[in-house]
């Protein structure tokens, strides 16, 4: 194998791990995957340990170059894409965590966010969200007000706060680079919208001390270089970083208005390229800053964000024992009954958008005597599809334009059986992606241009790749009957849910 460069790709997601390295012609050459472990203290919580987000990254990495059969030396460029939200604090001086990483699905801090619902208009027009326990601010609010001594060291400058980004950019660079790009940080409700900077007004009003935040760059840009690893050699450039929906964006070649991708994973991602305009979302979506190069105008999307979708396929495997393996989910449920009428509301975590019900709890809808495995299966499917329409019906509003075509990628975007229900319900082409995971290619390609070994956007444009497109069956009066199903159901579980808080 030529020997001639390759870049590197750390996808670091919610429930693992993944590396991944590419030829400079946008081929896999390898790739290694590690999962760690979810801790939940109490109902609602979510955290990670932040050491075992390192070590599972140090692994992969390790074993994907093993496995490729490359020097290391000959790694032209790091890229990263990460979970988003999920928040870390870490002494400046030992690099250690203060505290476990709060995760992007953890609720603890709904009753906080509620107290600013009467201030939601002021923060969707400055940052483009919504007062929802999602977004990083409030997870770093909690550590800063629940750990000893935190808002104090905060404010002397002895703490840093990032995403999971800038925390393996401070490890990967020997602790001498403390910076996030603008995508991560365009999802803490600190960042304005419009300039791309910290918005010190909003940081004084959430009481958020700015001497604890990283430097936000551009999406391609050399961060800094490794330094001090056993495990990679000094002086490779860390040059493209996005958080994982952007870069699934970027890696999809979405890169003008009105293109469309979604990403099935742990939960489901539909992100349509605003250009560079933002516009504020009527429908309860959130406006975002996409990948942006370095003297790029700033690049928005709009996006709905639902928090269970594979993870619904994950319950029905770990909770209720129906499966043994998440890819049994589509054979089971294509043996479910055609009369059966059972809607599953997967809010395991509350909902997202474009509800944004953090109260909302799981239901399931319809249960006869005759229900059994299959029929669960299948509703599961079908809600993570079901969202999504949801989604697209409310982007189409805010943009004025319905979506003409959506690329699909994700673990989840395996299953032929939710694409075509997708296509069905959408009435438009689904495309579903050569690469199953698009966040890794488009770091690779943001961290082929951040370091200069592209210097041309279109160069890499060739590296998305279309491996099937589904099609409208035209079942449309089926179709109807289960949108109607779906909206009845959400809107109850809403309501009762609500009524109950």
């Amino acid at each position: 194998m030529a020997d001639d460069g390759y870049l590197l790709a750390i996808d670091q997601g919610t429930t693992s791990s993944r590396a991944i390295i590419y030829s400079l012609s946008g081929e896999p050459v390898s790739s290694a995957q590690a999962e760690f472990p979810q801790h939940y203290p109490q109902a609602d919580w979510v955290e990670h340990d932040p050491e075992e987000i390192w070590a599972s990254v140090r692994q992969v990495v390790a074993d994907a170059i093993r496995s490729a059969g490359i020097n290391a030396d000959a790694i032209r460029g790091i890229g990263i894409a990460n979970q988003r939200e999920t928040t870390i604090v870490w002494d400046r001086q030992t690099g250690q965590p203060v505290y476990n990483a709060i995760v992007w699905q953890d609720r603890r801090t709904a009753e906080v966010c509620n107290r600013w619902k009467a201030e939601e208009p002021m923060l969707r027009e400055r940052t483009g969200l919504v007062a929802n326990p999602y977004f990083s601010v409030w997870k770093l609010q909690w550590i800063l007000d629940n750990i000893e001594g935190a808002r104090v060291r905060a404010e002397k400058g002895e703490l840093a706060f990032g995403t999971v980004d800038s925390f393996l950019i401070w490890r990967l660079t020997g602790g001498k680079v403390h910076a996030t790009d603008v995508t991560n940080a365009s999802r803490t409700l600190l960042l304005n919208l419009h300039s791309g900077t910290w918005d010190g007004e909003l940081c004084h009003q959430l009481r958020i001390p700015e001497a604890v935040l990283p430097d936000v760059l551009p999406s391609a840009h050399v961060y800094g270089t490794t330094a001090g690893l056993d495990w990679l050699p000094d002086g490779i450039p860390i040059s493209g970083v996005a958080g994982d929906q952007q870069a699934s964006l970027f890696g999809q070649g979405c890169w003008r208005f009105g293109q469309a991708k979604c990403t099935y994973g742990t939960g489901a991602f539909l992100l349509v390229h605003l250009g560079d305009r933002p516009v504020l979302s009527e429908r309860g979506l959130l406006t975002t800053i996409a990948a942006t190069l370095t003297d790029q105008p700033l690049q928005y999307a709009i996006e709905g964000s639902l928090f269970i979708a594979g993870a619904a396929i994950q319950w029905l495997r770990d909770a209720l024992g129906i499966i043994s393996r998440s890819e049994q989910v589509n054979e089971l449920a294509a043996r479910a009954r055609s009369d059966s009428e059972v809607v599953f509301v997967p809010a395991l975590v509350g909902l997202g958008a474009p509800y944004w019900a953090p109260e909302a709890q799981g239901t399931i809808f319809g249960l006869t005597r005759a229900t059994g495995a299959a029929e669960l299966a299948r509703a599961a499917i079908e809600s993570i599809a079901l969202q999504v329409y949801d989604l697209a019906e409310a982007i189409a509003h805010d943009t004025g334009e319905p979506l003409k075509s959506l690329r699909a990628d994700g673990g989840a975007a395996r299953s032929d059986l939710l694409l075509q229900l997708q296509a069905d319900l959408l009435e438009l082409p689904v495309e579903r992606s050569q690469y199953t995971e698009c966040t890794a290619l488009g770091a690779a390609m943001l961290a082929g241009l951040g370091a200069g070994v592209f210097t041309d956007p279109e160069a890499v444009r060739g590296w998305s790749r279309v491996a099937r497109t589904f099609r409208p069956s035209g079942e449309r009066e089926r179709i109807a009957a289960l949108v109607q199903r779906w909206k009845r159901s959400v809107s109850t579980v809403i309501e009762h849910y609500r009524s109950e808080s």
